[in-house]
């Protein structure tokens, strides 16, 4: 292991780093780390906290991974950051612990794409397969579903939802919730369809895309109140068999208690 920990770098002493895992020049590892088999940590890296790092991921160089919250209500707990496998984390990203008002973990999934200067804030529950472009700003305590796409310069309010499939764009202000597989951008963000593309190459069928494209014109185009859509759409769900699963997670995500959803 010392062979691939740059001479320069201070790895405490209670860290547990498997055996193939680099550090670099001038990094930093706190005692209560733990980081998985092929994880690659450039220089000039931070690490520190209650955390706890799976296998094969990168942390390019600047990163800031594992500090306390940004929360004046926090008191010094023992809160947590979790993150998994197959993670790009580039430059100056800054990923915080939890809170003691949560759950008390910050969790990042696998095969996600965070970009330069990405803050993820306390309480975050980010998903797999994710892409959050450069200078996203996640408030605390919001949640990022799978395959989600966040651009670039977009700011989240705090406790909002983001359902999979998504896809913002750039420069975007998301104070509500998100549905699943909706595209939008602005601010404030505004729908504008289904991310029909995105599911194609996720392998979803023409047959359950267009059965998608009905449920969005029932939550966007009809005038109806939410839940009077959420029951359309659940009538749909029993018309369209084929796109049963797809659109449940859609019925699902707008029939639970929130911030309400963009509209």
């Amino acid at each position: 292991m010392g062979s691939r920990i740059h001479p320069t770098a201070i790895v405490s002493p209670g860290a547990q780093l498997a055996e193939d895992v680099e550090v670099g020049a001038y990094s930093l590892i706190g005692p209560n780390v733990s980081i998985g088999p092929g994880t690659q940590v450039g220089p000039h890296c931070v690490i520190d906290g209650h955390t706890r790092i799976g296998a094969n991921n990168v942390f390019y160089r600047y990163c800031s991974i594992g500090g306390m919250p940004q929360d004046k209500k926090y008191q010094g707990e023992d809160t947590r950051l979790e993150i998994g496998d197959g993670n790009m984390v580039r430059e100056f990203v800054t990923i915080n612990t939890g809170t003691a008002q949560d759950a008390g973990v910050t969790r990042l999934g696998d095969d996600n794409w965070i970009m330069a200067y990405v803050h993820i804030a306390h309480d975050c529950q980010v998903g797999s397969h994710t892409i959050i472009a450069n200078n996203v700003q996640l408030a605390g305590h919001i949640h990022i579903n799978d395959w989600a796409i966040l651009g670039g310069q977009s700011a989240v309010h705090q406790f909002v939802h983001i359902g999979a499939h998504t896809m913002v764009g750039g420069s975007s202000a998301i104070r509500q919730d998100i549905p699943p597989y909706v595209v939008g951008a602005g601010d404030p963000f505004r729908p504008v369809g289904i991310n029909s593309e995105g599911l194609r190459r996720r392998g979803y069928d023409a047959d359950v895309i267009a059965a998608l494209k009905e449920a969005y014109k029932l939550l966007y185009r009809r005038n109806l109140k939410i839940e009077d859509a959420a029951a359309a759409i659940r009538e749909l769900q029993q018309e369209r068999p084929e796109a049963r699963e797809a659109i449940d997670v859609l019925a699902t995500f707008i029939e639970r208690p929130g911030r309400g959803i963009v509209r």
